[in-house]
């Protein structure tokens, strides 16, 4: 049996730990030739050697316009991609009074503006046809509080992948949501909360699942693996939610 991402040049944002480092390594697994970005030199250098050496490591922040320069390191070693998923984002969550202007501008600049600029210039890159993946969240669907801020950043980086798709139809470039419920990831302990706070947030998160536990990076890698596959050839411009039912239960 064929793998299914056998040959696809494949780009994650973000793949140094969690969702993403898992994605990257099904993707491996699959046949794919992958690179991901993260922003710690010495975080690249640990998920490199527990990818066995196979990916392309690339430093980059993903809320830094200046740093476009990925898609020129990308051009050096690779004519394509195939596919790409953006993974990277900012979890912080808090109170509306306790936002403040540069906090608020980070978040949306790594979670919309960023991945947004970053699209632009991977564009003459996309190969026709290929998957463009965007990690949205189900906090884009419920009323969370203290993600007031990061659910509206999600709800935008979703609403990209519908006026993408319709924009880029034509090139055969097709781009869906992956939007996780609560998955069990270092992110849980980046939230920006004081210990007390944090863990009723994670008691408040866990309360949400309908299934009654919370999900795991791999069953979000999966997903993201049949996004990226032909399998989903014809899946375009839509949110697939893996959730454990949050958003629709």
């Amino acid at each position: 049996m064929a793998s299914r991402l056998q040959d696809k040049h494949t780009l994650i944002t973000g793949g140094t730990s969690g969702i993403g480092l898992v994605t990257a390594q099904r993707f491996l697994a699959e046949g794919a030739k992958v690179a991901i970005t993260g922003r710690s030199a010495s975080a690249l250098e640990a998920a490199g050697r527990e990818l066995g050496g196979q990916a392309l490591l690339i430093r980059s922040d993903a809320g830094q316009l200046a740093d476009r320069a990925l898609a020129d390191q990308l051009r050096q070693h690779w004519a394509r991609l195939d596919a790409v998923f953006v993974n990277a984002g900012d979890v912080t969550h808090r109170s509306v009074e306790d936002w403040d202007e540069s906090t608020y501008d980070r978040l949306m600049g790594t979670n919309l503006k960023g991945p947004f600029f970053l699209l632009q210039a991977l564009l003459p890159l996309l190969a026709n046809p290929s998957s463009v993946i965007l990690c949205g969240s189900v906090s884009a669907h419920i009323g969370l509080p203290q993600s007031s801020v990061y659910a509206a950043s999600k709800a935008g980086l979703l609403s990209l992948a519908r006026t993408l798709s319709g924009e880029w139809a034509g090139r055969g470039i097709r781009v869906n949501g992956l939007s996780p419920g609560p998955t069990a990831t270092s992110a849980l302990g980046k939230l920006g909360l004081s210990g007390d706070d944090e863990a009723a947030l994670k008691a408040q998160i866990r309360a949400l699942v309908p299934i009654g536990r919370m999900g795991t990076p791999l069953e979000q890698a999966q997903a993201a693996v049949f996004l990226a596959s032909d399998e989903s050839s014809f899946v375009v411009g839509t949110e697939l939610q893996v959730d454990g039912g949050v958003g629709n239960l």
